[in-house]
């Protein structure tokens, strides 16, 4: 059966997928239920260097700001922390903590498995095939940390802020211009007259 090129589009991308959920699905099972895929790509060019918000954006071809948000998570969840710049005590440079070693260590640890899997159901020798042909197709030198540039910066999997909720409105309270009686329009007021005007004169 002939397959299209959109086939074997589909066919690579349902394998990272599979091979990522999967991963993400034991790590959280060897307690890292809050990490994504963004995450690790992210703590993996932290560790490489990548100490600010600018040069994490730099590096995986993202904006600041989304790069800034991401750092924010990590920092929150022990992933990475921020430590004064010896140079410059205005700035912090990022530092990936132990606990963000210990998620890549494991991250590798649980791919590896995983290829030992698809190893024992296609067999060893079609699974290292199948990897020579990949790399012959495109090319050894594939996997980058830019990679969430060209997936998404925002994980499918992380929950994003929800919008702010619309000021509230007291609907038990009437508006101030709500059921106010309306303002008769008044014709001129007489003016009371002036003594000594418009009367007749006093008999004398």
């Amino acid at each position: 059966m002939s397959r299209s090129g959109a086939d074997l589009a589909l066919l690579l991308l349902g394998g990272f997928r599979s091979l990522v959920q999967t991963a993400q699905e034991e790590l959280a099972r060897r307690g890292h239920e809050d990490v994504r895929p963004v995450h690790e790509f992210a703590i993996r060019a932290i560790a490489a260097g990548a100490d600010s918000a600018s040069e994490l954006g730099r590096r995986t071809s993202v904006t600041k700001q989304s790069a800034a948000r991401t750092i924010a998570v990590l920092q929150e969840r022990g992933y990475v922390s921020g430590e004064p710049d010896p140079t410059d005590a205005r700035r912090r440079r990022l530092r990936v903590t132990q606990r963000g070693l210990d998620l890549l260590r494991e991250g590798e640890a649980v791919f590896d498995e995983l290829r030992e899997g698809w190893a024992g159901r296609i067999g060893r020798e079609r699974l290292e095939q199948l990897e020579a042909d990949l790399s012959c197709l495109v090319g050894r030198d594939v996997l980058r940390v830019d990679t969430p540039g060209w997936v998404l910066m925002v994980d499918p999997g992380e929950p994003t802020e929800p919008a702010p909720p619309p000021p509230s409105v007291d609907t038990s309270r009437p508006s101030p211009n709500e059921d106010r009686p309306a303002t008769r329009r008044r014709g001129p007021v007489p003016t009371p007259p002036v003594r000594g005007r418009g009367r007749p004169p006093r008999p004398s």
